[in-house]
Formats: C-alpha cells, sequence, structure tokens
C-alpha cells in the first residue's frame, strides 16, 4: 500500500538499531557471505608484474590486500616499506603468474627504488619465490580476468538442480536472477511460467553445474510436478538444446570449490528422529527415515497417525542437513515438541511412541556435533528469508539459540508469521546492510521508527555504488597509488580485517577477550564492517567507555572518513560517542594501523593483513609497561574547540580510597525522551539512572595499575616540559594573588584565532604555557570554556600553575561578559 512504501524509502538500519536499542549481528558469523566475496585472490601471493617506470620490464610483487578486481601490490625488495605499494586493475594492468617471464623471454628487472638493495638479482629471485604460492593464471588471463565468480553467474545461465523430493533425479535450471549469489532459478522448459520459481544460495549442496547428473550416476529428469506440463518428447527436445547451448551458457567448475563436502551418514530406515518441517520452519515434530538412497542421501518424512491423512511432508536429507535432531533433543533443551496429528493426548513421551510403532531411535553418532561457538547473541538484528514467501528478505531479531539453531523473528512480512527456527550455517540469512548493497528490497518493519528530526543530525554516508565499467574508465594509468580512492563492486570494498590474536594488545584491551574474538570480519561495506571491528574492540577492552574515548572523533584533525555513533557499557550505564570511520578500501590498511597506534598496542593487533609466524613488529616482546619505550607516546589529549555534541567520556582516573565531588562538566544526564525528540545527548555521556555520578570505587581498583602506568609514561615522554620551579607544589605565597587590574579586551575573545589566544598569554605570567596552546590549537572560544579540572587533566598541570592560569583565563571570561555579551 501507499504508507508501506513511505517507509520503505525511510527505513535506515543506523537509526533503527538505535532506537530499538540492538545491534547486528557479526559480519563473521554468515560464512557464506563471506566465501561469495571473495575474488581468488588472497594476500601473500605472488606475480609478475610491469615496471611502471620501464614497461618493457617486469619483477615480483606480493598481494597485500585485494577490493574487488582491484589488488594492492607490493614489489618485493620494499619488506615491510608500505609508501611504494600501489593499486592495479586486473582488467587492465599488464599482470600474469609466476614463470610467465621466463617462458614468454621476458625481462625481470629490479626496479630502482630497491635496485641498491638487491646486489644479486638471481640469489634473491631464488629466495624469495622458494615455497611462494603464485596467483591463479585463470584469474589473469582469459575470459575469467578480472571477474568476481559471482559475476560469472549471469541472468541465462544454467545449472542442475537435485530433486528434494527424489535427490537421485536432478534437472536443469536457469538463473532468471542473481542477487549477491542468490539465483532465483526456473526449470528448463518452463520460461514462461514463474509458479514453480525457486531461491538458492549458490553455495547450496543440491545445486551443481550441467553434466554433474551424469558424472555421478544421477538421471537427468523433470520433478514430477511439472512433467506433466510437457510430453516426454518435448522434455528430450529441450535436453538436446541444452547441450547444443551448453559452453555458452556453463558455469566454470571452480566455482562450486567452496561448496560444503557431503559426508557420509550412518541412518537406516525406520530410525525415528526429531525434525524441523522446512515447508513450515515453525515448530519440531516427531519424523522416520523414510528411505536410504545411498551412502550420502536419505529421506525423512514427517510423522502424521490420522488415517485420512494428507500428502505427507517428505524430503531429501545428507549428514549435515539443518532441522534434523536425535530423539529427545527437544526435550533437553526445553523446547516445545508438536505431537504428529491424530496422536492420542498432548503430553507426547518418546518411549511410549517407539513402542507403539515397534521403531528405534536413530542414535546420537548418526547427527553433526553442534556447536555454540558461532557469534549470535539474543536479540542481535539481521535480514532473512521469509520460508513462506522466499521473495521477501525481512529484518529479523534473534529471539532464542540453543546450540547451532536461532529463532528468529521475522519484522515487516506481509503476511504474520511465527519465529522461524534457522540453523547458524544457513544460506538464508544474511548480515545488516546486505540487501542495501545489493540492490535488493529489504521489508522494513510495518512501523518504520522514523526520526524525521533526528535525521537532520545524523550524518549519513555518501552512496558511492560505482559500476565496474566506470572505474575501468576513470584509470588512464594500468595502476594506481596505495592514497587513491577507489569504491568498487558495490558497496562491498572493505577487504577481510584479521585479528592476530599473537600480537601486543596494549594497555586497554583485555588479552583474554582478545583471544575470544572472531579470526576476522568482513569483507563487505566499509563502514559496516570497520564499525563492527571498533565494537569487538570496545568490547574487549578493561573499560569499554575508556577505549571508546580514545577512538572518539577529533574534529580538528583532517577528515578523511565518515562519522558513526559507537556505543560502550560499563558498570550499568552506557556510553555513545562519534567516532570516524573510513569508507573506501584504500584507507583501510592505514585506518587500521593509526586505529591500532591509538590504543596503545601492536600496529598489527588488526588490519587486513594476518600475521601468520612472528609479527614484522616484533611486538612479543612488549608488555603493558614497556610499550611506549618501543613505539613512543602517543599524542596529548587535545582540547581545541571541543566539537559541538562531544564531550570526554569519563573523568580523571581516581585516586585509590579517596572520594571525589562529582563533576558535572563531564558527565550529562540523559533525559527519557520521546520518540520524536532531537537527541541532544552530548557524546559519551553515560545513559540511564545515576549517570551523573563518577565511577565507583571498584571501577578505581580495577584500573589504578594501568593509571600509574600511564601517568609515568605521561611525565616520561611528554612532548613539553617545565621547569622544576613551574612544577613544584604552591607555595602561600603563590596562591595569594591580588586581584589584577580590570582587562579591558581590543577584540572580542570569541573570535580569537589560535595566534590570538597565544599572544595573550605571552602577555602574562604564564607564557611559559603558551606552548601548548599552540600545540592543542586552543583558539577563543575554547578558551573561554577551560576550567580547571579541565586544565589538570588535559594538560597535565599540577595545581600551582593551572591556579595562575586560570586566573588569566576568568579575567577574560569577565572582560568578555562585560563588553561582549550583550
Amino acid at each position: 500500500d501507499a504508507g508501506s512504501s513511505v517507509e520503505e524509502m525511510e527505513f535506515n538500519w543506523d537509526e533503527y538499531l538505535e532506537d530499538t536499542g540492538a545491534i547486528a549481528a557479526p559480519h563473521g558469523s554468515f560464512k557464506h557471505v563471506d566465501t561469495s566475496l571473495q575474488n581468488g585472490f588472497a594476500p601473500g601471493m605472488k606475480l609478475e608484474v610491469a615496471v611502471k617506470s620501464d614497461q618493457n620490464t617486469y619483477w615480483v610483487a606480493t598481494i597485500i590486500t585485494t577490493c574487488g578486481q582491484l589488488l594492492l601490490l607490493r614489489y618485493d625488495g620494499y619488506g615491510e616499506d608500505r609508501k611504494a605499494d600501489f593499486w592495479c586493475d586486473i582488467l587492465t594492468a599488464d599482470l600474469h603468474p609466476i614463470g610467465w617471464c621466463q617462458q614468454n623471454k621476458k625481462i625481470l628487472k629490479v626496479p630502482e627504488g630497491i635496485k641498491d638493495k638487491i646486489p644479486d638479482q638471481e640469489e634473491f629471485l631464488q629466495r624469495v619465490l622458494k615455497g611462494a604460492c603464485s596467483a591463479p593464471a585463470n584469474l589473469l588471463e582469459g575470459l575469467h580476468r578480472g571477474k568476481n565468480p559471482l559475476d560469472l553467474i549471469a541472468p541465462g545461465s544454467r545449472l542442475e538442480l537435485q530433486n528434494i523430493r527424489d535427490s537421485l533425479e536432478a534437472w536443469i535450471v536457469t538463473v532468471v536472477e542473481n542477487v549477491g549469489g542468490r539465483l532465483k532459478l526456473r526449470y528448463e522448459g518452463l520460461e514462461d511460467s514463474d509458479k514453480f520459481d525457486q531461491w538458492l544460495f549458490y553455495l547450496d549442496p543440491f545445486l551443481h553445474q550441467v553434466g554433474w547428473a551424469a558424472q555421478h550416476g544421477y538421471s537427468l529428469q523433470p520433478p514430477l510436478a511439472i512433467r506433466s506440463l510437457r510430453s516426454e518428447a518435448d522434455w528430450q527436445e529441450i535436453l538436446k538444446k541444452v547441450k547444443e547451448e551448453e559452453e555458452e551458457s556453463s558455469v566454470p567448475t571452480d566455482l562450486f570449490k567452496d561448496k560444503p563436502v557431503i559426508g557420509v551418514h550412518s541412518f537406516s530406515e525406520g530410525m525415528k528422529l526429531e525434525a524441523v518441517d522446512p515447508m513450515a520452519p515453525f515448530v519440531i515434530c516427531p519424523a522416520t527415515v523414510l528411505k536410504v538412497y545411498n551412502d550420502k542421501y536419505f529421506m525423512i518424512e514427517i510423522d502424521d497417525l490420522r488415517p485420512e491423512r494428507a500428502p505427507s511432508q517428505r524430503y531429501v536429507c545428507h549428514v549435515n542437513s539443518a532441522g534434523i535432531f536425535p530423539v529427545q533433543w527437544s526435550l533437553k533443551n526445553g523446547l516445545h515438541l508438536s505431537p504428529p496429528p491424530g496422536y492420542p493426548g498432548q503430553d507426547f513421551d518418546w518411549a511410549d511412541y517407539l513402542k507403539q510403532c515397534g521403531a528405534e531411535a536413530a542414535p546420537q553418532s548418526c547427527f553433526p556435533s553442534l556447536t555454540s561457538d558461532h557469534g549470535f547473541k539474543e536479540n542481535m538484528k539481521l535480514e532473512a528469508v521469509n520460508p513462506i514467501d522466499p521473495e521477501e528478505v525481512c529484518i529479523a531479531t534473534v529471539t532464542k539459540l540453543k546450540d547451532s539453531y536461532l529463532w528468529l523473528q521475522l519484522e515487516g512480512s506481509k503476511k504474520p508469521i511465527p519465529e522461524c527456527i534457522v540453523s547458524v550455517e544457513s544460506m538464508n540469512i544474511f548480515p545488516v546492510g546486505w540487501c542495501e548493497t545489493n540492490g535488493y528490497q529489504l521489508r522494513p518493519p510495518r512501523k518504520a521508527i522514523v526520526n524525521k528530526q533526528k535525521k537532520i543530525a545524523v550524518v549519513q554516508p555518501e552512496k558511492q555504488i560505482l559500476s565496474s565499467r566506470t572505474v575501468h574508465d576513470g584509470l588512464k594509468n594500468q595502476e594506481l597509488n596505495s592514497s587513491d580512492s577507489v569504491v568498487i563492486n558495490g558497496k562491498y570494498c572493505c577487504p577481510k580485517i584479521y585479528f592476530n590474536h599473537r600480537c601486543f594488545s596494549g594497555p586497554y584491551l583485555n588479552k583474554g577477550r582478545i583471544a575470544e574474538l572472531p579470526q576476522s570480519v568482513g569483507p563487505g561495506n566499509c563502514v559496516l564492517v570497520l564499525k563492527e571491528v571498533l565494537t569487538l574492540l570496545i568490547n574487549a577492552a578493561y573499560k569499554p567507555s575508556r577505549v571508546l574515548r580514545e577512538l572518539q572523533l577529533d574534529e580538528e584533525a583532517a577528515w578523511h572518513g565518515h562519522g558513526e555513533t559507537l556505543k560502550a557499557k560499563y558498570k550499568g550505564k552506557s556510553y555513545r560517542a562519534t567516532v570516524e570511520v573510513v569508507r573506501t578500501a584504500d584507507r583501510v590498511a592505514d585506518f587500521c594501523r593509526k586505529t591500532c597506534i591509538k590504543l596503545e598496542c601492536c600496529p598489527n593487533l588488526f588490519g587486513p593483513q594476518m600475521v601468520l609466524d612472528k609479527c614484522s613488529e616484533n611486538c612479543s616482546v612488549l608488555t603493558k609497561t614497556k610499550y611506549t619505550h618501543y613505539y613512543g607516546k602517543r599524542k596529548n589529549k587535545r582540547i581545541g574547540r571541543p566539537p559541538g555534541g562531544h564531550s570526554n567520556l569519563e573523568v580523571a582516573m581516581k585516586k585509590p580510597n579517596k572520594r571525589r565531588k562529582r563533576r558535572k562538566h563531564f558527565f550529562v544526564h540523559k533525559k527519557k525522551r520521546s520518540s520524536t525528540s532531537v537527541d541532544n545527548t552530548p557524546a559519551g555521556s553515560p545513559q540511564g539512572s545515576g549517570a551523573e555520578e563518577e565511577d565507583d570505587q571498584d571501577e578505581s581498583e580495577l584500573s589504578h595499575s594501568l593509571a600509574q602506568d600511564r601517568d609515568k609514561r605521561k611525565r616520561k615522554l611528554r612532548t613539553f616540559s617545565f621547569s622544576d620551579d613551574e612544577n613544584k607544589p604552591p607555595s602561600p605565597k603563590d596562591i595569594k594573588m591580588e586581584v589584577a587590574e580590570k582587562l579591558q579586551l581590543d577584540s572580542n575573545p570569541l573570535e580569537w584565532s589560535v595566534a590570538d589566544v597565544v599572544r595573550f598569554l605571552k602577555s602574562t605570567d604564564c607564557a611559559p604555557l603558551a606552548r601548548i596552546f599552540l600545540d592543542q590549537e586552543i583558539d577563543g572560544q575554547a578558551l573561554l570554556l577551560l576550567t580547571l579540572p579541565t586544565v589538570q587533566e588535559c594538560m597535565d598541570l599540577k595545581l600551582g600553575p593551572a591556579i595562575k592560569l586560570c586566573h588569566h583565563i576568568e579575567r577574560v571570561k569577565l572582560a568578555f561578559y562585560q563588553q561582549f555579551a550583550n
């Protein structure tokens, strides 16, 4: 209807997650999506590349990162030096597999930039190529060059689909539509009818390349449901036509190399088990192994005891099929088992039922082991296919988890349906943003939560969806500098981000929690992937609120990305702040490295490169107190002009066993707001009751030792220093200051530049402190906002110099109010 179309256009995942207080399921939990984004190239592979300065010569390069059909390369010999990294477009650049130059009598020659580092070219090549993995030749040459594997499944491509009602049969299907690897398939011979169309992900174990049935001894027959629609002669004619056009419509075999391997099962006919009906995946019912075809496939039937039973629900399974469980699984997990239709009474008992049927339960060994190590948690949001109407992909909420299974509540479906039972490995669930990325309509909630006023204040990412052709046309040269901004392949432009668990985790991050993080996140939308990575890091901190503060956006810095609101929870309080993330793949590696340095951990702790053996930073020798000896002090906290709506997340660290007064400057209590109110909460403000209170004594004790280490490092490595006279405790003589002569200002301090502030300070007895204001770029507006607590915390000043400084700041404030406030 007209109303719902308006809601669909305005639905925004970020706003929806914020309004519902939910979080997105991690991208790394959707392995089929991860696999679909691989382009066949991997970091560490080597290839031969034309040297930029001399196109007639080539040199060996290593892949650093992949992004669609773009490769970030580094010539061998540069070691860990990233300055010479460059981007290449596979379609246009002169790239070849290892050994190509020798076969084609081309010259391998060391580039000029590293000539002095490689005195013996032959010895160097022999060393670096020993055991090296070459980039696949078929992806660098020929028809498949530069193509994402998914692009090869174009509309009109043909595949073979096993019949779920009889797995020993298969029939030809044509791809009608390809949405990010999710294929709309139509049986060959039904070109004019969509009644029997099916949606399957291309990695589905029942989907194969043309010719699979003949190779494995399966018959090629149209399913019974459509067989009567044409004569036998017609079906044979269709088969003949398919074989004639096989070459032009076939899909490469290697596209299916990542499909799950079907193992050998040990089920026997007549065994009983529990099963989810795939036609109505809302309940778990008793079921029977009806038929065993071979060591890979068997058929189960949902039990129905009624004399006038309807056509039974039966379908083909294999050992890894989702939704089949041992007898008593529901009982052990506190779940309801629906008795078979026609069963006397509602209290179903498996022992009585097995005795009544004269059957045995399938032993536990028949079933694959279930795991709870998947990353999903209750209340997480994702996108899921509606099992009743596979055309629909809806917003879904995880309402319950049991082993490897999720209970999903779908929102926005045309017809309300009960909670669906879905395997965590299902290929019908997708991460937040998947539909938008692939240009498919996501069904929003019936009453989309849209805050018109709030949308004005939310900075939305620029939509940079460029076609591959647009990018190619814009590449005048065959190589791109690593700093060039390129968005390709829709929004899926972020490479996989690895967590290198062996690397030094620094003073803020809990090494034990870091070890529990997934091996990688992504690839995917840059903003979403990096937001997920930062959220995982925040949650892995000793004090999540502190890490959030370290990551908080500094508006005075150069703007390279997009502001995202991140949240942290600590001791029952919620914190939020705006954090800058980059939007394009070429900036991801540098962003990760700089973020690591901000958090005082190894620069390789996370990023697009996996640390296999030894970290290039030699971080294994570091401890939390030795960190700054190797990496130097991170930049001092800046004061500058406080960005609108931003504030520090927490107060200065408390000394143990001493109570301090509240500082309302730092904590602002968040009032309960309606859905239509503008969110004016300062970034980093705690949400909820008691938010104005400082962290309690337990919090202080938890991080006291870390605070001492940081204080020592600050004193040792400050970028500015003061004389002993400036830092010694103030004497009564110092503190007892006479009221100075009334200050007369020639200009409004609100309009003062940093230079004006520095000039003013140099005219006072706080002249030595002017260098801090210059370093931290404090202008007039920032000067008027400074208070004694702020000065002490952010400038590392002792009480004497701080009081002196604040005396002059108060003089400026007084003069401002008297001369310019009106």
